[in-house]
């Protein structure tokens, strides 16, 4: 049963999946830093721009969440399916996800990441060349 307002659910959730797809991303790099790669510093580069954005967003969805009284807790997880407490103004709302659904919804979010770097880093790259003269 849904005890949370859309918006609250929204915003608890956002934050759950960007905490976990920050962790992929730093496990990422460290595979990077320690892995085989001839040139590190492009992906290197990509990887602490998305964790940098994501951490932003993180930080502004917890301050939401504060101002609202929301609370996100991870009960219990094993391979299949992690449970976890939302908790906001003296309701609570158990979810159990599945753990392939969860691995989706985080990939989600990577690729949001992935394209809003490229996208900032188009627009910058349009604003550079406004003063060139060919």
């Amino acid at each position: 049963m849904r005890y949370l307002k859309d918006e609250e659910f929204n915003i608890a959730s956002r934050f759950l999946f960007l905490s976990m797809a920050r962790v992929v991303i730093q496990l990422d790099i460290e595979n990077i830093e320690q892995g085989p790669f001839k040139i590190k510093n492009p992906y290197l580069f990509l990887l602490r721009k998305m964790i940098s954005k994501a951490t932003n967003e993180r930080r502004h969805l917890r301050k939401l969440m504060k101002d609202k009284s929301i609370q996100v807790v991870i009960q219990h997880k094993n391979e299949t399916f992690t449970t976890v407490l939302f908790l906001c103004n003296g309701k609570e709302e158990h979810r159990d996800y599945f753990n392939p659904a969860i691995r989706k919804k985080v990939e989600v979010i990577i690729q949001e990441l992935i394209q809003s770097n490229l996208d900032h880093h188009r627009d910058s790259e349009v604003n550079d060349d406004v003063g060139y003269v060919h």
